[in-house]
């Protein structure tokens, strides 16, 4: 039997972003037979325990963060420390990530109609150890599927906050270096101001943030499915 299913997100005070988690959860219910009951680790309600109350015991929660920093290693593990819950790997760093983001940027491409010459993968930035590794590792295997299918282009990694270099100065360094078709690969899940930010760099592109992708909703239950057998050990 599958178990409830919650996810746990940032939350954002851009009422867009709540659609688009919408489709998430929707595509997740396509995908598992479970529709998710979406936790906020801020700026909006019900926040986690909230969901875990409203998913009943059992539950698996899936962290929908690309980054293992201070909300994934630090808040959440307090969230949910002593419930009738299993917290189970999010996705960042994940090869779906990766795929993901070359399909928003094809999909980027195709709307302005023509290739990009160089990429900056721009995520949200992280202090805390580790936090920023999802977002390096996705640069790599992004890199690697543009050399494959269309040779060398220059992927580097970019951060809205807490992190340097920030989006706008690696945007201007590949000015620099003389790229003309510089995207910005969104590196981050849903609308907010981060990704309104990102609409003001002088990028020639910018990518749809990920949560809606395909891929995402079947990395999310294979998460929940991964984690089931653990939960029946215990």
């Amino acid at each position: 039997m599958q178990p409830p299913l919650v996810l746990a997100v940032h939350g954002s005070t851009v009422p867009a972003a709540t659609a688009t988690l919408d489709r998430l959860c929707e595509e997740v219910r396509h995908v598992c037979g479970v529709r998710p009951v979406v936790g906020y680790l801020s700026h909006q309600e019900p926040s986690v325990p909230q969901a875990l109350d409203a998913a009943g015991p059992g539950a698996v929660v899936v962290p929908l963060l690309l980054g293992d920093g201070y909300h994934r290693n630090v808040d959440l593990p307090a969230l949910v420390r002593g419930r009738d819950c299993l917290l189970a790997p999010g996705p960042g760093g994940d090869e779906e990530i990766a795929h993901a983001l070359h399909e928003r940027l094809r999909e980027a491409e195709r709307g302005a109609g023509d290739r990009a010459d160089a990429v900056v993968l721009a995520s949200a930035g992280s202090r805390h150890p580790g936090g920023n590794d999802g977002a390096l590792t996705a640069a790599r295997r992004l890199h690697v599927l543009l050399d494959e299918c269309r040779g060398p282009v220059p992927v580097l990694t970019a951060y809205c906050a807490k992190s340097l270099p920030t989006v706008p100065a690696a945007v201007r360094r590949l000015h620099g270096d003389g790229y003309r078709r510089v995207a910005v690969v969104t590196h981050l899940l849903a609308p907010g101001r981060f990704t309104r930010a990102l609409g003001r760099t002088r990028a020639w592109a910018v990518t749809a943030p990920l949560a809606d992708h395909p891929r995402v909703a079947r990395l999310v239950a294979h998460r929940c499915a991964e984690a089931v057998p653990v939960a029946a050990g215990r």
